[in-house]
């Protein structure tokens, strides 16, 4: 099964890993393009969950069992954000209809305190996934992602990380349909 030949993929782009790739940081993934320009590409996984809740990585921190995501191998000494629904930080970029990226963690935590958030409309990720420049585009040709341009954003909110790289293909339909009952290991079928 081939990718969608000659998609460029944009921000808000959906890069889901075909179903044989063997690295281990990307087995199974979907990748939320955040950024994507000539100097390279700047992602988060969506399905991977790490072991730490947000309020054992920060001092302080108001949110309370907050699930983290390993947003890729990269820097995972930093935090990243995106939220679904209306833009409600003033500098959070767009990557999706009603999908945002980023912003000032430190206003998001004042419109916590106010009630003027819901934080179940955020997912929070250390370390982020990057391709330098003419990375991605190797990668794409070699057929290593298969990429998505709808980012699907209620499914990134309310299917399992387990469950997501099956729904989104699934979603896709087609032949996808075909590649999301795919084996991890098709020996052990």
């Amino acid at each position: 099964m081939q990718p969608v030949p000659n998609i460029s993929p944009q921000s808000g782009s959906l890069l889901i890993s075909e179903p044989f790739l063997q690295d281990e940081n990307f087995v199974r993934s979907v990748v939320l393009l955040c950024e994507n320009n000539e100097l390279g590409s700047f992602g988060l996984v969506l399905n991977k969950l790490s072991i730490f809740k947000l309020d054992e990585l920060l001092d302080g921190c108001e949110l309370r069992d907050k699930e983290v995501y390993v947003g890729g191998p990269v820097e995972q000494n930093t935090l990243h954000f995106i939220y679904q629904g209306e833009q409600v930080l003033v500098d959070s970029i767009s990557v999706g209809e009603n999908l945002w990226w980023g912003g000032d963690f430190t206003e998001l935590m004042e419109k916590h305190r106010l009630g003027m958030v819901n934080t179940a409309d955020f997912r929070f990720f250390i370390g982020y996934s990057g391709w330098e420049s003419g990375q991605l585009k190797e990668e794409l040709t070699e057929n290593t992602w298969i990429v998505c341009d709808n980012a699907y954003a209620r499914n990134i909110f309310l299917a399992e990380p387990d469950d997501l790289w099956r729904v989104i293909l699934k979603n896709m339909g087609g032949d996808f349909q075909v590649l999301a009952n795919y084996p991890i290991d098709p020996r052990l079928n």
